[in-house]
């Protein structure tokens, strides 16, 4: 087996879980289940003793200095900064075209929690091996709910003894009537958006399929500047570039698209609902963090920095005291936390 590059893309402000991740210390930069934050997570799961081999991080020059600041192991650790986001199309781009062409890249968000190590790192050799035969391979997560949120995979025809599978199509996230009937169904997977590719192969299908974002991100590397374990794509051939989502760029259009099914504790801890879903609860399902006293209460989520906060005869309930801020919603409007003014100004 060949080795395995994680390649772990680093952006975003987490506005779902304000008050805690703010643009100034977003989401994948806290230690939001366990001690470790979830960007150092991504990287301690892709150890060396595993089969995978020194970590690229694509980031932006916002978020460059907590990365740098929280990286495991800094000699080990190749960094792309982006001069502004473009989204994971020419962000994986950026990353392929700094490796050699044969090279597996394991494509990992820093924001998602993964609680089966074993399972994640079986997962990632299945793929890689149907990476190395030039199959662009999605991680398919084992669905538990009828999930509006994420997409979906649909499952084709076995690849061989591989384990994995095509992709017969891609789902857009759907309605709940259809997200139920997806898991009755049996034969679809969430889309987790962890990916393996060989470098060269990713970087043909992009040419094929979006030639000219493809041209320019070449152009941004080509005129590239190295500054130690930096890596400054050149500002203006990137600004040139048209944003665009690997799933829609790429994963949608190739003949090639295939899946390994993933069943490891996986969450995108998209908002605060799911990060109460991910931690340890007590026998009523409620978990606290900080100065909190609970009585009478079922499924509460209650987390504090500082102020002590005491509920009572609570059910479904989620609050979140940071700094100077107070947070209080039910699990259902969790999804909307990112809306409120806070979110979008801090």
């Amino acid at each position: 087996m060949k080795t395995i590059i994680p390649v772990v893309l680093c952006g975003g402000s987490g506005t779902r879980l304000w008050p805690r991740s703010r643009k100034a210390m977003p989401k994948p930069f806290l230690p939001l289940v366990g001690d470790t934050t979830l960007f150092q997570a991504t990287l301690l799961r892709c150890p060396p003793d595993a089969g995978f081999g020194d970590p690229v991080v694509v980031t932006g020059t916002a978020h460059l200095g907590h990365v740098e600041s929280q990286l495991p192991d800094p000699d080990r650790t190749a960094i792309i900064v982006e001069p502004e986001g473009k989204n994971t199309a020419a962000a994986i781009a950026l990353a392929a075209l700094r490796l050699p062409d044969d090279a597996i890249m394991l494509v990992c968000p820093s924001d998602h929690h993964i609680g089966d190590l074993a399972a994640f790192q079986a997962a990632a050799r299945a793929a890689a091996a149907l990476a190395a035969d030039d199959w662009l391979v999605s991680f398919g997560i084992a669905p538990t709910a009828p999930e509006t949120g994420f997409g979906y995979l649909k499952h084709g025809e076995t690849i061989g003894d591989t384990g994995g599978s095509r992709v017969e199509r891609f789902v857009e996230k759907p309605d709940l009537d259809r997200a139920r009937q997806f898991l009755a169904d049996g034969g679809y997977s969430w889309n987790g958006g962890i990916f393996a590719f060989r470098a060269g192969a990713f970087l043909a299908e992009l040419a094929a399929h979006r030639p000219a974002l493809a041209a320019a991100v070449r152009e941004a590397v080509e005129k590239g500047v190295e500054e130690g374990h930096r890596f400054h794509p050149d500002a203006a051939a990137f600004a040139a570039i048209e944003g665009e989502s690997v799933d829609y760029a790429v994963m949608e259009n190739t003949v090639r698209a295939a899946m390994v099914p993933a069943v490891m504790t996986w969450s995108d801890i998209g908002n605060w609902q799911a990060l109460h879903e991910a931690l340890e609860r007590d026998g009523a399902g409620n978990a606290i963090k900080g100065r909190v006293e609970l009585k009478d209460c079922a499924n509460v989520l209650v987390q504090t920095d500082g102020p002590r906060v005491s509920v009572v005869g609570a059910t479904n309930l989620i609050v979140v005291v940071d700094k100077d801020e107070v947070l209080v919603c039910t699990p259902e409007g969790a999804q909307l936390v990112g809306k409120l003014s806070g979110a979008a100004n801090q």
